[in-house]
């Protein structure tokens, strides 16, 4: 089958497409003809040896998926047919994909293939942050950094949907349209108004009671320093490129906490807890209270171009590549 395949960590630039062994039947798992594969970050730090995951050569990207079930050995509840989305971590840019029941769901009538391939890692790294980590309660005010990107969107809508007043840090014009279509009820533009001084003028100097950051850099710091008491502010990533280093007498004179959020680990450590998310998720996609939004499709041939889009931070929403 065709995939795109990675060599060596040498970065994006050294990915190929060619052909790869076809996926064997293994008893317990399905078997997807794979029609979109969406790129995230960590796609972009996987192929350079900079992910948590470092896998043997050659393995293809890519964390998840939509297509169509071509076979499921002894999988009770999926079949040849079925239209599904899900999660395997890596190996998704490819004609097909093998996957566990426990991370693949069917995908609701009228959602495609390229929406729905967006919702298993975004939302539910997002519904796992601002719920099970974040503890998000209606009324709070929630801040979103990097708001225009997959994950940011996505925290957003599901800040909403819990009934927060949420902030979209942008850094365009364009995409704070973005932000705002997503649901956003305040704007800062972190490219014209300091951080600080932006969340202050929104919120009249009161801060923020939850901070959802996936820029790292010292955007995090500036975001924990505008915290309420007991304001929270959950790391997801760190799409900057820099780590940052924070200061612990922050969290000690404004009793707020700085929460980890590695939604892959909760998947594994607490199946059963993501499978019940994962069902809220594709309920709320099924009622069409969501709505991932898509700003360009690549061929398998053009991958290499889809990842630099998303390790240069052009995307608005999602790319993703059609096999």
């Amino acid at each position: 089958m065709r995939a795109v395949i990675c060599d060596s960590f040498d970065g994006i630039d050294s990915l190929r497409v060619g052909e790869m062994p076809e996926p064997g039947p293994i008893p317990g798992t399905a078997l997807v003809g794979v029609r979109a594969a969406p790129v995230n970050f960590a796609d972009t730090l996987m192929v350079s040896g900079r992910y948590q995951m470092k896998p043997e050569f050659p393995f293809s990207p890519g964390l998840e998926f939509a297509g169509v079930v071509e076979s499921a050995d002894r999988v009770s509840g999926l079949g040849p047919g079925d239209r599904v989305c899900g999660f395997v971590g890596m190996g998704a840019m490819a004609e097909r994909v093998v996957a566990f029941p426990g991370s693949v769901m069917k995908l609701p009538d009228g959602i495609g293939f390229e929406e729905g391939a967006c919702l298993p890692v975004a939302y539910g790294t997002s519904y796992h942050a601002l719920v099970d980590r974040g503890r998000l309660q209606a009324g709070e005010t929630l801040l979103v950094l990097g708001a225009a990107g997959g994950v940011g969107m996505a925290a957003v809508e599901i800040g909403k949907l819990l009934g927060a007043n949420v902030i979209a840090a942008v850094s365009s014009e364009e995409k704070a349209v973005a932000a705002r279509n997503a649901g956003a009820d305040e704007l800062i533009r972190y490219d014209e108004t300091p951080l600080r001084d932006g969340i202050a003028a929104v919120t009249s100097g009161e801060g923020v009671d939850v901070v959802y950051d996936p820029v790292g850099g010292e955007q995090s710091e500036l975001a924990l320093r505008s915290t309420k008491w007991d304001g929270r502010l959950l790391v997801i990533g760190f799409a900057s490129g820099e780590i940052p280093s924070i200061p612990l007498n922050l969290n000690l004179v404004k009793g707020n906490s700085v929460i980890g959020v590695f939604w892959g680990r909760f998947n594994i450590e607490e199946p059963e807890r993501s499978a019940a998310n994962n069902r809220v998720i594709m309920d709320w996609a099924a009622e069409g209270r969501l709505h991932p939004v898509v700003q360009h499709e690549f061929p398998l041939d053009e991958a290499v171009q889809a990842l630099r889009w998303v390790a240069e931070r052009k995307v608005i929403g999602r790319v993703v590549i059609t096999p």
